[in-house]
């Protein structure tokens, strides 16, 4: 009886701060912080350059599968160069410029050169929400992490409504804890609920325990099969560095969002000390160019990655392969 009091005053509560809510950022202003309101959001170099093929991609809701399964490897290729990364359901984002319907965003949580703020990158104004709420509940509440590759988000606790299907490592503030499901906050919907086995509930970002190599190989290894996806930083398809950025993101350890920057992180290891979680790094000019690829290292001389547009996530010899071993160029740690 006790758990069911704390629960319905806790819907009160979250029902107060979350009326009413606006379905998208209906003005964006330069300067200030948003949030993404769609399970992935996809961010490009420029402004309204999508294709009819990318539409699922580009709207609110998303549909990443239909978007992904859909195009041909050449329409896959076409990516390249024109999209930059990915930032995930109720990440928040710092307005840089607006141009129509789109807005040029740094993403929080994706350290690059670029932009101090976070990465940055065009993407469309409708996937975006403005809320107050929503920030205030970030700012307060227990976070949920998803742990699975992807998971629904119920409108019930009975799951007989689906809402939206989220990636890996989203976070979004617990609203209560009642039995097998949790009740989380999304930025534009009200409270949604998500299995309990699905996610795990911290306190903070410093309370995710500090990972071992072997718990970094685990979680890559939920990906083996994974279609790549250029700029892809989500369970729906990862490019090279953001599949590395976004083990090590959701493990409690913030790293660089680009291959060439993870490289010039960390620290050094030599080949013959090579432990599991170790980065790989491969530079063009067998190894003495600029950094074109990563991979992590999981022990036994093999490497999962996810290395390009025709193939998915995959373990190799790393070292027997005439290609990677030339391109070599050096390793990093980031764990103790």
């Amino acid at each position: 009886m006790k758990k069911w009091t704390m629960f319905l005053l806790a819907l009160i509560l979250v029902s107060c701060l979350s009326a009413p809510l606006t379905s998208q950022a209906e003005e964006a202003v330069k300067g200030e912080t948003a949030y993404v309101d769609v399970s992935v959001a996809t961010l490009w170099s420029e402004p309204d350059i999508t294709r009819p093929v990318d539409e699922p991609s580009v709207g609110n809701p998303v549909d990443m599968w239909k978007w992904t399964e859909n195009m041909t490897l050449d329409q896959k290729l076409w990516l390249v160069g024109n999209l930059q990364t990915q930032a995930l359901y109720g990440q928040e984002v710092t307005i840089l410029e607006e141009s129509g319907d789109w807005v040029k965003v740094a993403v929080h949580g994706q350290p690059t050169p670029k932009n101090e703020l976070g990465y940055p990158a065009w993407m469309p104004k409708v996937q975006l929400a403005d809320e107050n709420h929503f920030a205030a509940l970030k700012e307060t509440k227990s976070f949920a992490l998803v742990t699975d590759t992807t998971a629904w988000l119920y409108d019930d606790k009975q799951r007989q409504g689906k809402f939206k299907e989220i990636s890996f490592n989203t976070k979004l503030p617990v609203v209560a804890e009642v039995g097998e499901m949790t009740l989380v906050a999304t930025p534009s919907d009200g409270m949604k609920w998500v299995a309990s086995d699905s996610v795990s509930v911290y306190d903070s970002q410093q309370d995710i325990p500090d990972p071992t190599g072997q718990d970094l190989v685990e979680t890559g290894k939920q990906f083996l099969g994974l279609p790549y996806l250029w700029a892809g930083a989500s369970g729906f398809g990862f490019d090279c560095s953001g599949f590395t950025h976004t083990i090590y993101k959701a493990n409690g350890i913030t790293i660089p969002r680009d291959s060439s920057v993870q490289a010039t992180h960390g620290t050094p290891v030599a080949k013959e000390d090579l432990q599991k979680g170790d980065l790989l790094f491969f530079a063009y000019n067998e190894g003495e160019g600029s950094v074109h690829h990563v991979g992590m290292y999981i022990g036994d001389g093999e490497m999962i990655h996810s290395p390009n547009s025709s193939s998915t996530v995959e373990i190799i010899e790393v070292f027997e392969s005439d290609y990677y071993s030339s391109e070599f160029s050096g390793a990093r740690r980031y764990i103790d």
